[in-house]
């Protein structure tokens, strides 16, 4: 797609790679913290976005095939969409435990693992986890 732009007439079919992983991130959180498939809203409430923006990028990620929905707006991941959460969730939570075990607080932790997690290759993680183990937090 390169060289198309968007002309603000037409709604662009784009979703940067890093809200793409967002997005089917908290899908996945959500579908298991629920232990249901969810709506479209809830994504809205729980990403603090607006409905039509969601609505917008679950028609670009049903048409990359990341994810379904059904008439009543029930969002399900398909295969390639949960394969996709689930690297993106095993690296973010791999960096929120490292982060963790030096020394660094939760929220900060957490906040930064979730920009390492898009801007890291598949490659480099896997590298650097296997040449780096996290130690289980102990708490007292």
């Amino acid at each position: 797609m390169a060289g198309t732009r968007f002309d603000g007439k037409t709604p662009s079919r784009i979703i940067k790679n890093e809200s793409r992983e967002d997005y089917l991130e908290s899908i996945l959180l959500l579908s298991r913290l629920r232990k249901r498939t969810i709506r479209s809203y809830e994504i809205a409430d729980h990403m603090g976005l607006s409905k039509p923006s969601v609505s917008r990028a679950m028609g670009i990620l049903r048409e990359q095939g990341l994810v379904s929905m059904d008439d009543d707006y029930y969002v399900t991941l398909t295969e390639a969409g949960i394969a996709e959460a689930e690297r993106v969730y095993a690296k973010h939570c791999y960096f929120k435990e490292l982060l963790q075990s030096v020394g660094v607080e939760e929220e900060i932790a957490e906040n930064e693992a979730c920009r390492i997690e898009h801007i890291i290759s598949d490659d480099s993680f896997k590298k650097l986890k296997a040449a780096l183990t996290v130690k289980p937090l102990v708490t007292e």
